[in-house]
């Protein structure tokens, strides 16, 4: 268990963007025996073979395919998207001589309050020019090079009593003074061997640069950041790389773009599953009916974390439909489907828990608490297979 969480802790500290994790799952998967494809490159298949595609160097989705046969589907989907502050495209701001700031936009549904006083980072894509066209670098600047720091409370004497911030005000990132002025950029470019002049676009985001740790009397409990949802790309990347041959296809895609609705070219709201599963059954020759007889026997796993009861608040949960720490993998239920999970999908998962000695427990929200959503659903609007 402690080597496992510590290469969770690896993982998730190299992959502090989408674009890092897609960049470090990549890698994984060369490790795996995994062959890179272009979507702009024809494809060679074989049976038997693993392969992998990214989209935007924000998504990736591998497969492994049988040496015989052409299905079910075995589907397990997550995302490696978080909460973060991303870079505007003019983002320094200096307002005198004394202190260069950071302009930056929320990304994603964020506990604002959590980012204060913290040591911060910079990491994401550049986009640099090469003479005959562009090509993309990833870059992470690891040393905490930003804070956002508090109000004193002698300044701020409600900051105790529910305090609503001003993203365009309170949460702007300081880089130092103004001596730094234009270093970002040009550290930006040094970490990937570029030359901030040949920058002619970027994706940038400022992340939490502390370390994950176990933490409780008895090492109980794990804190890191972006825990969702690069903890169940990790262990849905580890699950590819250990699975067995069978008659089946094994893929496993992580989806960026989850936190804003899944609704861009690589998020689980678009054509990219479909493509690539378009595209497979092209390559291997194999008929349109034959892909849809894969689809309608296979099988997805929806990878997302679940809320376990806050101790401090048993009141916000169902009474009933309640889960908690190290009790078991959760199947999340919603009658409007924000979870996709049903009566047979959720049986056949329990079977498989059951089968393997994994203990299972079942959420739901309270009726008169509105929850999250997740991409399974999303996802089957265009994939019509049974999600769990």
């Amino acid at each position: 268990m402690k080597k496992t969480i510590r290469e969770l802790f690896d993982f998730i500290e190299a992959s502090p963007t989408s674009y890092n994790a897609v960049n470090t799952v990549s890698m994984m998967l060369e490790n795996m025996g995994c062959v890179n494809l272009s979507e702009c490159e024809k494809w060679n298949l074989v049976p038997g073979g693993k392969y992998y595609v990214t989209r935007n160097n924000s998504s990736v989705i591998a497969f492994s395919l049988p040496e015989s046969g052409f299905g079910p589907l075995k589907i397990v989907a997550s995302h490696c998207d978080s909460p973060i502050f991303k870079l505007k495209t003019n983002f320094e701001q200096s307002p005198g001589e004394e202190y260069v700031k950071i302009n930056t936009e929320r990304y994603g549904g964020m506990i604002m309050s959590t980012w204060f006083d913290r040591p911060l980072s910079v990491a994401g894509r550049l986009i640099i020019s090469d003479g005959c066209g562009v090509k993309t670098e990833i870059v992470d600047l690891k040393d905490p090079v930003l804070v956002i720091p508090n109000m004193p409370i002698h300044f701020n004497r409600n900051i105790n009593d529910g305090f609503a911030y001003n993203a365009q005000v309170d949460t702007i990132p300081i880089a130092g003074s103004g001596c730094v002025k234009g270093k970002l950029l040009k550290a930006a470019a040094d970490a990937c061997g570029a030359k901030a002049e040949d920058i002619v676009g970027f994706d940038l985001f400022v992340y939490c640069a502390q370390k994950s740790t176990v933490t409780g009397i008895d090492g109980e409990y794990i804190l890191s950041p972006r825990l969702d949802d690069l903890e169940c790309a990790f262990s849905s990347l580890k699950a590819f790389g250990n699975a067995k041959k069978s008659s089946g296809i094994n893929i496993c895609c992580i989806f960026d773009n989850e936190e804003v609705g899944s609704g861009t070219k690589q998020g689980a709201d678009s054509s990219f599953l479909t493509d690539i599963l378009d595209r497979i059954t092209f390559v291997m020759g194999k008929t349109a009916e034959e892909k849809a007889s894969a689809v309608a026997s296979g099988f997805m796993l929806s990878a997302d974390n679940a809320h376990a009861v806050h101790p401090n608040h048993p009141e916000k949960y169902d009474g009933d439909n309640r889960v908690y720490m190290n009790k078991g993998v959760v199947i999340k239920f919603n009658a409007n489907q924000k979870y996709t999970s049903d009566g047979i999908s959720s049986g056949i998962f329990r079977l498989i828990c059951e089968a393997s000695s994994v203990p299972v427990q079942y959420f739901a929200n309270r009726s008169d608490v509105v929850g999250g959503s997740t991409l399974g659903n999303i996802s089957n609007s265009h994939l019509s297979i049974n999600t769990v």
